[in-house]
């Protein structure tokens, strides 16, 4: 090499490294060097395994989400097996007698109107099957319907129909009554229970007409009530049947009828009584309680209502309670629809039935067998 070329050779060193964008000194190079570092210690945290960190990253998120679905999917899967026993369990609880409400009235709740409708069909079909329906007490006028009205408390109308034939006979008027011997009245009645608090009773109420009311029994509920032995029942009983003035008789078989049916929830007598007066015109108040009461001692029982042998099962809101196999049912009916004797000894003529059978006569005192009491001889009406 020639001395001016080995002069020049610094000169185009330098312009070499001009032309490559460096300045040819060390420092550039040793800043080049830290970056590259610093980025390789967070890279070395983030991504211990050595792959690139954008990578890691974004394999990160992708990964975050599908391990959270994975995580939820077995939550969400045991929440739906737990609702669904619940939705089972709920399945089960609507009964048919549940089912029948609803279609019956609707699964919101009933409007006045709609329950004074639905009142007017069930009384209206109870007509068409009870068009005999009447008071099942034997009377021949208003004081005695009023007597054997007031010795009907627990027990059955047979048994008063059976009781008061000699009772009629001995004591036919208030004033024969209001005179009778305590003990000789007991005696008459015994038969019909809780005979002592009865006769007391029937002596006050006896007393209280030959007194007040000059031997006749008065045709208003407020005077009514003031005689002994003598509530609201037993008013409308002999207002409605004794002197044509319409009337609910809210009794036990009434009260559990209309509740069932759905025309109300009240349990107390006279807010029975007001709430289904609102649904049924005046002129139909005796009739429906009859009709419903006839229903109740042949039909729809207390424990064990004859659901598959009801009439007016279609509009029964509860129907299911009781037994619905229709050959089953119809061995639970009562009565004249059960093939069974009535209650009355003198029903009306248009009564499908065979007559109530007189009182048994008591066993002799000879110690033979005496005559089956109708009430608890087998196939006996109750």
């Amino acid at each position: 090499m020639s001395e001016q070329e080995a002069a020049a050779a610094p000169a185009r060193k330098a312009a070499a490294g001009k032309a490559a964008g460096g300045t040819g000194t060390a420092k550039p190079v040793k800043a080049a060097g830290k970056a590259p570092a610093a980025k390789r210690t967070t890279a070395a945290k983030q991504a211990p395994t050595g792959e690139a960190p954008a990578r890691k990253t974004s394999a990160a998120k992708k990964a975050a989400p599908a391990a959270k679905a994975k995580k939820a999917t077995p939550a969400k899967k045991a929440t739906a097996k737990k609702a669904t026993p619940a939705k089972k369990a709920t399945a089960k609880k609507a009964t048919p007698a549940k089912a029948a409400a609803a279609k019956a009235s609707g699964s919101k709740p009933e409007s006045q109107a709609a329950r004074a409708k639905r009142a007017a069909r069930i009384n209206s079909a109870l007509a068409e099957v009870y068009y005999y329906a009447h008071p099942e007490l034997d009377f021949e006028n208003p004081f005695e319907l009023l007597v054997a009205t007031v010795l009907s408390a627990q027990t059955t109308d047979l048994r008063v129909n059976q009781t008061t034939p000699a009772l009629f006979a001995a004591y036919p008027t208030p004033e024969d009554m209001a005179a009778a011997d305590p003990e000789a009245l007991e005696e008459l009645i015994r038969p019909t229970g809780f005979f002592r608090s009865k006769a007391k009773s029937l002596l006050g109420l006896s007393a209280a007409l030959r007194d007040d009311h000059g031997g006749e029994v008065p045709g208003s509920v407020d005077e009514l009530v003031k005689l002994p032995g003598v509530g609201r029942k037993t008013a409308f009983v002999v207002l409605g049947n004794a002197f044509g003035v319409p009337g609910l008789t809210v009794d036990t078989h009434f009260g559990r009828l209309v509740r069932r049916w759905k025309l109300t929830e009240q349990t107390d007598a006279v807010k029975v009584e007001q709430e289904i007066d609102d649904l049924l015109p005046e002129s139909e108040w005796t009739m429906f309680s009859h009709r419903t009461i006839f229903h109740g001692r042949r039909v729809c029982h207390s424990r064990k209502p004859a659901c598959g042998a009801c009439p007016i099962a279609e509009l029964c809101p509860s129907y299911g309670e009781g037994e619905t196999d229709p050959e089953k049912a119809k061995k639970l009916l009562k009565y004249e629809m059960g093939g069974q004797p009535g209650q009355r000894l003198k029903p009306p003529a248009d009564y499908p039935g065979r007559p109530a059978p007189p009182l048994p006569s008591r066993a002799p005192a000879t110690g033979s067998a005496a005559t089956p009491d109708a009430d608890s001889a087998p196939g006996a009406a109750r």
